[in-house]
């Protein structure tokens, strides 16, 4: 196919899709559609990136180029596609109110960015109003993802996916030879799972950075030797693309200095936002996240030069470090602690979409959200197949522990698991996640918690009531009254 030479007027052509927002994500994703077979307009605010756009990658298939908002809406077939690929927030509103003016019932914008899904429920609400259909589409996978196929996870009305699912669908990765694509549900699902991605996406990260800290301080391997480790497991239960690309950074040598790459980096963890957000709504669903959250706020503890400073120099652990012999023992422990808590990070992700479609009334299918994610997107991994095979076979299973052999794996891993936290407790090293993925095992395999007694309190200074373990009701205890307390229903 030629590509339209960029001074041609946008109305000699029809276009399949418009994508506006020519940064790296949506560059990358017009020149995928294009790839594909779509007749594809590009625009954006600044005329210049729609031109070297053309330049540089106009020959991959065809575009049409469109300087104004007019020329690039009149360049759409109908109904019209147009996707956003700009900066969340007040920038996604107005771009949506600058095209929805132009656009007529039955059209579609798509929004590929990372916005907040409560923002894509406003957003979809208002617009279907306007007789136009809105679909939050999360897109994950970066900048070579978006080009190559990404995982995409369009919300929205089934009418809207019933057009765009096939080109979604045809753009997205594939694992063997299914697309990396389906529709997850009304308005702000899509974005809602998305984030819910990124969260994983947080906690997975966080572990792994703890597991190189533990095998190179309690271990004392070096960074070369552990991206061995890494390899290793990477043939293994714990195969992943961040496994993977974990093993090339430790491997990396920093071209100036000779020594590794990993050394010369300011350890000071920067974030996006979707993090964030995850944590901010599991606490608006009362929903236990607290791997993804302690990774969240190990990323925050980072960053904080002045804390971190005034805490340097105080004690902490004074183990000695262990022999050979004893490292490739506390390897092995590690590869355990890392898998365990793993299927912990990524079970308490399931259930809060699980309690995220309780709450705004979504039909989500785990089983496709587990299917979706095994290419394309940053967390795909080999374990994915097995969560996908248990959601099929319960579609209501409310954790991953009660598939059998998540619980023999996760059973397996209990000595070196603690064995792990308690070394690196004993050592003074930092295992926010890890720490947090074990409590939350202990504390829902409890046959009794202290919240007991959190509701004692609850009751003596605020009245609040308790349940009793012994008959049913709502009690209150006259907790000021002198001599003996009573109790009433």
């Amino acid at each position: 196919m030629n590509a339209t030479a960029p001074n041609s007027p946008a109305a000699d052509a029809t276009a399949q899709i418009g994508v506006t927002g020519l940064g790296v994500m949506g560059r990358n994703l017009a020149r995928n559609f294009a790839r594909n077979g779509y007749t594809v307009a590009v625009h954006n605010r600044s005329p210049h990136r729609t031109h070297e756009l053309m330049k540089e990658y106009g020959d991959e298939g065809a575009f049409v180029p469109a300087e104004t908002a007019q020329e690039f809406v009149a360049a759409l077939e109908r109904p019209r596609r147009l996707m956003i690929m700009v900066q969340a927030g007040p920038a996604t509103d107005a771009v949506i109110d600058e095209f929805a003016a132009l656009m007529e019932p039955g059209d579609m914008i798509i929004d590929g960015g990372n916005a907040h899904f409560a923002d894509t429920r406003r957003r979809e609400a208002a617009l279907r109003e306007q007789g136009l259909h809105f679909v939050g589409a999360g897109v994950s996978g970066g900048e070579e993802g978006a080009l190559n196929g990404p995982s995409i996870m369009p919300g929205g009305s089934a009418e809207s996916y019933a057009v765009l699912g096939p080109m979604f669908e045809s753009v997205s990765a594939k694992v063997d030879g299914e697309p990396c694509s389906t529709h997850i549900g009304t308005d702000g699902a899509g974005h809602f799972v998305k984030m819910v991605h990124n969260g994983i996406e947080y906690a997975d990260m966080q572990l792994i950075a703890e597991a190189y800290d533990l095998l190179r301080q309690v271990g004392g391997y070096s960074p070369a030797e552990i991206a061995d480790v890494f390899r290793r497991w990477n043939e293994g239960r714990l195969g992943s693309y961040l496994i993977e690309i974990t093993a090339e950074v430790l491997a990396h040598t920093d071209a100036e200095t000779g020594g590794a790459f990993v050394d010369i980096v300011t350890d000071a963890a920067g974030q996006k936002g979707t993090g964030r957000w995850t944590v901010q709504t599991a606490l608006e669903l009362g929903s236990p996240v607290t791997a993804i959250a302690q990774a969240t706020f190990a990323r925050a503890s980072s960053s904080q030069a002045d804390l971190r400073a005034a805490y340097r120099g105080l004690p902490g652990g004074t183990t000695p470090p262990l022999s050979r012999t004893e490292a490739e023992r506390f390897t092995a422990q590690v590869e355990q602690a890392l898998y365990a808590s793993k299927v912990i990070a990524y079970d308490q992700g399931w259930k809060m979409i699980q309690d995220a479609a309780t709450e705004y009334g979504w039909s989500i299918d785990l089983a496709a959200v587990a299917g979706i994610w095994r290419g394309g997107c940053i967390i795909r991994a080999s374990f994915l197949d097995r969560i996908r095979a248990a959601y099929t076979a319960d579609p209501g299973l409310v954790s991953l522990l009660g598939e059998e052999t998540f619980a023999r794996e996760i059973g397996d891993a209990q000595v070196p698991w603690r064995e792990v936290v308690a070394s690196a407790a004993r050592r003074g090293i930092p295992v926010p996640a890890f720490s947090a993925a074990l409590s939350h095992y202990d504390t829902l395999r409890a046959e009794r918690l202290p919240a007991a007694l959190l509701q004692g309190q609850r009751d003596f200074f605020g009245a609040h009531t308790y349940g009793r373990t012994d008959r049913s009701g709502t009690f209150h205890t006259h907790w000021s009254r002198p001599g003996r307390p009573e109790t009433t229903a």
